[in-house]
């Protein structure tokens, strides 16, 4: 496992995380703490020391299978949740410090940790991130010692720009994939210039930087991958990174053709965005030990070829950028 420096914290992380939406169960499955648990231990056994998870997820049974598994070992696990997608409406007149502060001893609560090493606001509205009083509060349960560290998990560009302005703020967690390049184009610079971490969340775009999705797929009623593709839910470009499916998948035919015979489309997909210094850690998810193996052996191909570096940013530019580009 490769490790890289979160932003201003200096921790070092592995470059490979594990994102927690679905361990042990989500996306149209009923949570298992076995499942949960082994994926978990196993991601510690292969270098894994990041770990992203909400309050939200699975109504804390993620964040309480986290704490339970990081309590379970010696060395050092960094555990990052978020706060905030509890709130209703989910509306800025709605946001308070005090609803905030609840939620993340919440979090506390399910974890059974002393302190959080890292919280993030959970992409509230754009207002949001221009109160000073909601980063103040950050301010203060730093200097009380229940979190280590605070950043925020954004949807668009401009949001994770207004919340750097704050310097409490120590890292932005960003959707970036081969079929959303826009952060590294506007943001990525501006990250590294203030010291700033980059997570990088949904990098497969929901299962289609796999490659196994195709149009004959069903998704199960409760998946967001079913119910949430024209943002009916929350933002729709947590769904395939927004992307339409009759634009994805000639999108994702050419890449096989551009990566034939180089290893499987997931894990390539996973090295495109290591390619980019900038990134601290990626954290796709696993709901299956295989996944996670999969996604660890990501960090071990070789770097991808300048051809194939500009061969995915030409398929980006005739399938993707004019349905996403602007938008986020």
């Amino acid at each position: 496992m490769n490790y890289r420096t979160l932003g201003k914290t200096g921790w070092k992380v592995s470059e490979i995380g594990l994102g927690t939406w679905q361990v042990g169960g989500g996306w149209g499955k009923p949570f298992d703490p076995k499942v949960a648990e082994e994926i978990l231990h196993l991601a510690f056994d292969q270098g894994i020391n990041f770990v992203d998870t909400a309050d939200v997820y699975d109504a804390g049974a993620s964040e309480a299978a986290v704490g339970k598994a990081v309590r379970e070992r010696s060395e050092k696990i960094y555990v990052a949740s978020k706060c905030g997608r509890r709130i209703h409406p989910h509306i800025d007149e709605t946001y308070t410090a005090e609803k905030l502060q609840r939620h993340v001893e919440d979090s506390l609560s399910n974890t059974g940790l002393d302190q959080l090493d890292l919280i993030q606001l959970h992409c509230p509205p754009t207002s949001v991130y221009q109160r000073d009083d909601i980063f103040g509060l950050f301010e203060k349960l730093k200097a009380e010692g229940k979190i280590a560290a605070m950043g925020v998990s954004v949807e668009k560009v401009e949001e994770a720009k207004a919340a750097m302005e704050y310097e409490i703020v120590s890292s932005v967690q960003v959707i970036f994939n081969m079929f959303r390049q826009k952060p590294a184009e506007e943001l990525f610079g501006t990250a590294a210039a203030k010291q700033v971490g980059l997570i990088v969340r949904v990098p497969l775009a929901s299962g289609l930087l796999s490659g196994k999705i195709t149009e004959e797929t069903t998704f199960c009623h409760d998946d967001h991958r079913y119910f949430n593709r024209e943002g009916k839910a929350f933002d729709k470009g947590e769904t395939f990174s927004g992307v339409p499916l009759e634009k994805a998948f000639p999108a994702v035919e050419e890449l096989r053709e551009l990566f034939k015979g180089d290893g499987s489309l997931a894990a390539l997909a996973l090295r495109w965005i290591l390619m980019h210094e900038e990134v601290s850690v990626v954290i796709p998810g696993a709901s299956k030990s295989s996944q996670l193996e999969a996604n660890v052996t990501a960090g071990q191909l070789p770097a991808l070829t300048d051809e194939q570096m500009l061969g995915v940013k030409q398929i980006y530019d005739t399938y993707i950028r004019e349905e996403v580009h602007g938008l986020w």
